[in-house]
């Protein structure tokens, strides 16, 4: 088990800057999930870690030990892509054998490491076969016993789960994020699927255009974004924004937007001036009302999706549409139809405020 920390990591190509000073720290034993949209360089910040690529500035460490410098070879990392590049005329048991065989290890070590990786796989009685007679999953964990085989001191991930299809996929995920528990390996994985993010990661290193947007647990992520694209980028649906008003009050902030007030409460001795405002509201954190109550902001049901054990009802507010997640067993949801004239109520404590031009969270 490793520590791995990136430093000031910057690379840049004659045609673009792909990372800007990222820094952040892996800690030992831990999974930790890189994500962000397609593009934004996480691919290449893996190939900084194994030394394919050359840096601009920056420093890569593993246990303390600067490696920048290191030859991939020298850096004990094993890494696994989406494209598996098994060896097709070779059996599961060849597979794994080869990288062994290439580190020169006695054979009664190579047969011990085999073994033992396949009973963690519980791909035994698979040893014997060729890649071509295994299921997508299996080659998968082929794949992931090849890599880990070798005992690493990092294992690296990058969107090994994304030729599988979604019910095999959230198997394998699974399945792969018990297998990490066992052995306690220190593990970087990349996507671009947050929900995927939330169910492996004990933390989540989340970037867009080659910038850190914030390093945290899933919980702090989803519950203390840093900035409105963080708020955005978490959540199914994701946070709805509306422009509005933010002034202090007796007891917190009065958020307003027409007929949207919501009263946020804060502590007296927190200075929060009177300002234009980005408000964040997860769509969980609203709840409809019969058009005909007393409390809420006036709205219309404009579509309804059903979605798994959930509800999807999108509302004009005040001229902005929002999305509201509802439960399927609360049977006045069943009730309501497109066009149909609602209240809608916000809980206080779970609006996020962000500011309107630079997109940073207030408070």
């Amino acid at each position: 088990m490793s520590t791995v920390e990136i430093r000031n990591l910057s690379i840049a190509f004659p045609e673009r800057v792909v990372i800007r000073d990222l820094s952040f720290t892996s800690p030992s034993g831990e999974l930790a999930v890189l994500i962000g949209p397609s593009g934004t360089g996480k691919t290449s910040i893996l190939r900084a870690i194994t030394g394919q690529v050359s840096l601009s500035s920056g420093q890569v460490l593993i246990d303390d030990r600067d490696v920048t410098h290191t030859s991939p070879a020298d850096r004990d990392i094993a890494m696994v892509f989406q494209n598996l590049a098994l060896y097709p005329h070779m059996t599961v048991r060849g597979n794994w054998e080869f990288p062994l065989r290439a580190q020169k290890l006695p054979k009664e070590e190579i047969e011990r490491r085999v073994i033992a990786m396949a009973e963690t796989l519980e791909m035994r009685r698979l040893l014997h076969r060729l890649p071509h007679e295994l299921s997508g999953g299996q080659r998968q964990r082929v794949a992931l016993g090849r890599a880990l085989v070798r005992e690493p001191k990092l294992f690296l991930l990058d969107e090994p789960l994304g030729a599988l299809d979604a019910k095999l996929r959230i198997e394998a995920r699974t399945a792969f994020k018990s297998i990490q528990q066992d052995l306690g390996v220190t593990t970087i994985y990349v996507t671009h699927d947050q929900n995927e993010a939330q169910a492996l990661g004990s933390q989540i290193i989340l970037v867009n255009n080659g910038v850190s947007q914030q390093v945290g647990s899933p919980e702090e992520i989803y519950e203390q974004p840093a900035n409105q694209f963080v708020a955005g980028f978490f959540g199914s649906p994701p946070m709805n924004f509306l422009a509005g008003h933010a002034t202090r009050c007796a007891d917190g902030i009065l958020v307003e937007r027409g007929e949207l007030r919501v009263e946020i409460p804060l502590d007296r001795s927190v200075d929060f001036p009177s300002a234009a405002v980005a408000v964040g509201i997860r769509p969980e954190s609203m709840h409809l009302l019969p058009g005909s109550a007393s409390d809420g902001a006036p709205g219309t049901i404009v579509a309804i999706e059903p979605a798994s054990h959930a509800i999807i009802i999108d509302v004009m507010v005040e001229g902005e549409r929002l999305r509201v997640r509802g439960n399927r067993d609360d049977r006045r949801i069943l009730l309501y139809e497109p066009n149909t004239p609602v209240r809608i109520q916000v809980n206080p404590t779970a609006i996020r405020l962000f500011h309107p031009v630079t997109g940073e969270r207030l408070l």
